[in-house]
């Protein structure tokens, strides 16, 4: 389990994480999200123990990351958006050295390689030097190499950064795979493959956490009034007319948008409540004559939650001053992955 108590960080007087407070119950797999500058990053390096808080604290499987790095970085695996590699060893021999790091026992350690290659998928290329790797392949060494040792929890930023359509399905299943008996944080900026392998999400937006539930109920909490779009052959007035009695059966408002079918119009109807319209829309309209060409419920996506909750504008500076930060953080990510092993 991982416990995030009111997080603090200040980079002379911004702050990048402000009072940031959540739970990752065992067993599940959560989504983090947020857009550039909302503290995301800097969130996740101090969770790893790259970074230091200037207050609150984070507890992995019960171990504070720092009073008690060791025993926290022993529960966890990291894979960071740059992966920690070395270009001049082979897959193996990189994997042997990441093992040898994390004190894996000598007997078992083989195995524990070859094991690990076979989740990720790599077990083609273990001769070849990593500075000849795909980005793709480069990122499932730096997945397995998260993975050695059989950690708890697995902190994966940004995992199928480079992959082809066909790798990025094989790490999803993965993933979902590693849900049924580790906890796992991810952090992705593709909503849709967040809303398909993960239990729950947190959205965090100008340093704070501003939503955390299951992907189902953000989605259905955010779509208030839902939408229905028909595209009817007639004139504007007659289809008004016909669908005007449905503003007393759940119908909030009736509008037109631009329709692109010759002799046609598109009414837009606004459903309080999540009322379902599509039925008494379509009698309304064949009784008055009026010939249906197409009918959309409107949904609510995962995306639309996102903009939602963190469309607006960044505050003068912030987004600049946490770009600063998180250039120098990334460009010493893979030195803190090395080192979690090597604690």
């Amino acid at each position: 389990m991982i416990e995030v108590k009111n997080l603090v960080k200040d980079y002379g007087g911004h702050l990048a994480v402000d009072h940031l407070s959540f739970r990752v119950e065992d067993g599940q797999i959560y989504g983090f999200l947020g857009p550039n500058g909302a503290g995301k990053s800097t969130t996740m390096n101090i969770m790893t123990g790259y970074l230091g808080a200037t207050e609150g604290e984070v507890l992995i499987d019960g171990h504070n990351i720092l009073e008690e790095p060791e025993q926290a970085k022993k529960c966890m695996g990291y894979l960071p958006e740059v992966p920690p590699l070395y270009t001049d060893m082979t897959v193996y021999e990189y994997l042997v050295f990441a093992a040898k790091l994390k004190k894996l026992p000598k007997d078992s350690l083989k195995a524990s390689i070859n094991e690990v290659m076979e989740l990720v998928k790599i077990e083609d290329v273990k001769g070849r030097l990593i500075r000849n790797l795909s980005k793709g392949y480069r990122q499932r060494v730096g997945l397995a190499c998260a993975l050695l040792g059989d950690p708890p929890v697995i902190i994966l930023d940004e995992p199928t950064v480079g992959l082809d359509p066909k790798q990025i399905i094989e790490i999803r299943e993965l993933i979902r795979s590693l849900g049924q008996e580790h906890t796992v944080l991810l952090s992705s900026h593709i909503l849709s493959e967040v809303n398909a392998v993960c239990d729950k999400v947190l959205i965090m937006s100008h340093g704070k956490l501003v939503a955390c539930d299951t992907p189902e109920n953000l989605t259905a909490h955010a779509a208030g009034h839902a939408a229905l779009r028909i595209t009817v052959l007639g004139t504007q007035e007659a289809v008004q007319a016909a669908l005007s009695p449905l503003l007393e059966q759940g119908a909030q408002a009736v509008e037109f948008v631009p329709c692109e079918e010759e002799n046609a119009v598109t009414a837009r109807i606004v459903c309080s409540g999540g009322a379902d319209l599509r039925a008494p829309a379509g009698i309304a309209l064949a009784g008055a004559g009026l010939a249906v060409l197409r009918m959309d419920a409107e949904t609510t996506s995962l995306e639309d939650v996102f903009l939602e909750l963190t469309g607006d504008e960044p505050e003068a500076g912030e987004e600049e001053t946490s770009g600063r930060a998180d250039e120098d953080e990334d460009a010493t990510a893979a030195q803190a992955a090395l080192e979690m092993a090597g604690d």
